[in-house]
Order: C-alpha cells, then sequence, then structure tokens
C-alpha cells in the first residue's frame, strides 16, 4: 500500500527518487536489523525484540490516520457496497501459510523423508492450484493475476523476487557463517551488515535520482553485473582466516548492488498498466519479494546442510592413517598436547583434527552457495534484456519500441 501511493502521488520524472526513499526501508532495514537485535539478544533479551515493536506500530497508526487519504480517482466504497473476495482469501492464506511452514520446516524435518512436510506441500499445492483458477475467473481478485500477462510486470517481479531471495539469503549467510565458524557474536556480526546498510542510506537516493534519466534496464543490468562479480568474488574470499574488515568490504559489495535493482524494477512494474491497478501491481510485487526472502532464506540453509555432508565425505576420504600428511598432522598435534595439557593427547589430537574437518567442509559450502546465487544473478542480467524499453521523463506506463 505504501509503495502504491507513492505511485500515486508522485510523477513520473520523481517516482523514482519516491522510491529510492521507500527502499531505504526495504533494502537498508533489513541490514540494520541484525545490529540491532544482537545487540538487544546480548545486552538484554531476545524478548525485547518484540515488544519494542509496541511503540513503532502506534505511532505508525497515528501517522496513518492523520496524513494518508485515499486519491481523488479512488471511490469510498462502504462495507457493504465492496466485494471480498474470500474464496480466493482463503486459497491464498492456507497455501501460503502452509507453504511457509513447508520453508522453515523442511530442512529440519528432512523435507520430503517427512510426512508432515509432505501433508503440508500437497495442500499448499492443491489451494495455490485452485487460487490461480479462481483468480482468473472472478472479476474482482484479491490476486490479479492477469497482470502477469504484461511482459515488463511479469520481468520485473521475477526480478523482485530474485532481490528478496539474493538480499535475504546473503543477510543469512554472513552472520551465520562468521558466528558459528569464527565465533563472532551476534552484535559484532551485525556489525558487518551495517556498513552496506549506511552506503545504501547514500546509494539509494542517487539511484532514484538516476531512474529519472536513465532507463530502468540498464540500471538494473549494471546492478546483475555487479552482484553477480560480487558473489563469484565471495567465492575466492570466503575461508576461516578472513578478517572483520574484509568481511565488512565483502557484504558491501554484495549489497550494494541491490539497490540498482530494487528502484528500477519497482518502477518496470507500473510500466503499460492503467492507474487503477497501482495497489494490485504493489501487492503482487511486494508479495513475490517477500516470497523470495522465505525461498531463498529455505533454500540456502538446505544447501549449506547438504553441500557440508559432500564435502565432509570428501574430505574424510583424506583423515586416515593410512594417509602420509594427516599421519604426520596427528603425531605433530599430539606431541604438541603433550607437552601442554594432561589426559589423552593423541584423542584430543584425533578432535581437533575432525573439528577442523568439520569446519573446512562448512566453508566449502558457504562457497558453494554463493556459486550458485551467482549463477542466479547472471541469469537475471541476460533476463534484464527482456524489457522494453522506457522513457524515464515520459508520462506514465510510456514505453518506447526495441
Amino acid at each position: 500500500m505504501a509503495q502504491a501511493i507513492l505511485a500515486d502521488t508522485f510523477p513520473p520524472e520523481k517516482r523514482g527518487l519516491a522510491f529510492s526513499v521507500y527502499g531505504v526501508t526495504a533494502v537498508v532495514a533489513p541490514s540494520i536489523g541484525p545490529t540491532l537485535g544482537g545487540w538487544i539478544t546480548d545486552n538484554y533479551t531476545w524478548r525485547w525484540i518484540f515488544l519494542m515493536n509496541l511503540p513503532v506500530g502506534l505511532l505508525a497508526l497515528f501517522l496513518v490516520i492523520k496524513y494518508v487519504d485515499d486519491p481523488p480517482f479512488l471511490r469510498r466504497l462502504t462495507l457493504k457496497e465492496s466485494k471480498v473476495d474470500y474464496i480466493g482469501f482463503g486459497f491464498l492464506a492456507i497455501g501460503i501459510a502452509f507453504l511457509q511452514i513447508v520453508l522453515d520446516k523442511g530442512q529440519e524435518d528432512d523435507w520430503f523423508g517427512s510426512h508432515f512436510i509432505v501433508t503440508l506441500s500437497v495442500i499448499s499445492i492443491i489451494c495455490l492450484v485452485f487460487l490461480v483458477i479462481w483468480e482468473l475467473r472472478v472479476k474482482e481478485p484479491i490476486l490479479d493475476i492477469r497482470l502477469f500477462r504484461n511482459l515488463n510486470f511479469a520481468t520485473a517481479s521475477v526480478m523482485m523476487f530474485m532481490v528478496g531471495a539474493a538480499s535475504f539469503s546473503t543477510t543469512v549467510l554472513m552472520p551465520q557463517f562468521l558466528q558459528s565458524l569464527l565465533g563472532y557474536t551476534a552484535q559484532s556480526a551485525g556489525m558487518v551488515l551495517s556498513a552496506a546498510a549506511i552506503i545504501l542510506l547514500i546509494e539509494l537516493p542517487l539511484v532514484g535520482q538516476l531512474a529519472g534519466r536513465i532507463q530502468a534496464r540498464y540500471l538494473m543490468a549494471f546492478g546483475w553485473a555487479v552482484l553477480t562479480i560480487a558473489m563469484f568474488f565471495s567465492t575466492r574470499r570466503i575461508d576461516l582466516e578472513i578478517s572483520f574488515a574484509s568481511a565488512t568490504w565483502l557484504r558491501i559489495a554484495q549489497y550494494v548492488p541491490i539497490g540498482f535493482i530494487f528502484i528500477p524494477a519497482t518502477m518496470v512494474a507500473y510500466l503499460g498498466l492503467p492507474q487503477e491497478k497501482s495497489n494490485a501491481v504493489a501487492g503482487l510485487v511486494n508479495f513475490v519479494r517477500n516470497m523470495g526472502s522465505s525461498v531463498g532464506t529455505s533454500a540456502v540453509t538446505t544447501i549449506l546442510a547438504r553441500r557440508a555432508q559432500v564435502h565432509q565425505v570428501m574430505l574424510a576420504s583424506h583423515t586416515s592413517l593410512y594417509d602420509q600428511s594427516f599421519r604426520d598432522s596427528a603425531m605433530a598435534l599430539t606431541d604438541r598436547l603433550g607437552q601442554s595439557s594432561v589426559g589423552h593427547p593423541d584423542s584430543q589430537a584425533l578432535s581437533r583434527l575432525y573439528e577442523s574437518m568439520r569446519n573446512q567442509a562448512s566453508t566449502l559450502s558457504y562457497i558453494d552457495t554463493f556459486w550458485m546465487l551467482g549463477i542466479a544473478a547472471a541469469i537475471m542480467f541476460f533476463l534484464t534484456f527482456l524489457l522494453r524499453k522506457n522513457n524515464p521523463r515520459g508520462p506514465r506506463g510510456q514505453v518506447l519500441a526495441h
């Protein structure tokens, strides 16, 4: 709704700047959140993460009541006059709720090896299929599926899905890597993310200005190209000896390109569509972005677990006492532990080598994940050129021939 209000309020030449301010909340906030949440968790209790939303919510409620009005072209309807698509809402609520549970619990319950996950997946698929069929038949759908017939809107939706997947999955990956393998606290890991958020605060208004002068697809192509390079660069820099500064710069490289994609993709979604469709466009675009966040987070969590198992099996083949290098390492570590500790130095040495192997296997799984994210970003780069040319200074919905 906030996005639809901006689209109705600002003319096309200023819409990019308006969306850039909106982008601060959608793109920067997830980076600030882990830092603030980590500080609250480390110094107080995790319950305050939820309690602090109360005053913010009350302030937002006051501001909406006082300042937000419907646009002139939108006729106000009474509750009796309005027609709510209750059937579509029911299919949507059940289908998405069950899908979210599947994404959240899938890896924990071994995905389709669990009858619980299989049952929820089947129900979710059935509800979503019936949702599409029903929404194509009803006159006032809760989700206007017909919008996907517009190539710009469909492509922009795919882009926003990947924006959600890329931004949130990397927001999960970096703190998890730093905390689980390098021993960072929640607050320290969050600080790595915050630097990128600060840069985005400066970047997004500049991108908003550029969006009023340069075709959206060129800005998006640049963003996807830089993101692809950043992901592949991450595969070369992620290791168990990475410093705080290097991790911070790596996060900046991963997150800054998102600004060049988020704002133009939001603008492109409205091209060629009538103004009365603004609410439907905004709802679907943000819906697919949120689903991308859920799918992306679930996907990288699964990839990390599965690839870590694969790498551990591969590395374990070199941990036999018949392997000369492993035997030498075990004997050297046993000698050092025997001089400085009591107990069974040989068992301690094997235990530490096993822990080192697990950490290295986990690190390799993070590298694999960044490889896959880089490939996905590269595909989005080529998909960008399916978009039609737009006139940044033209009236709403104006597109240019190829």
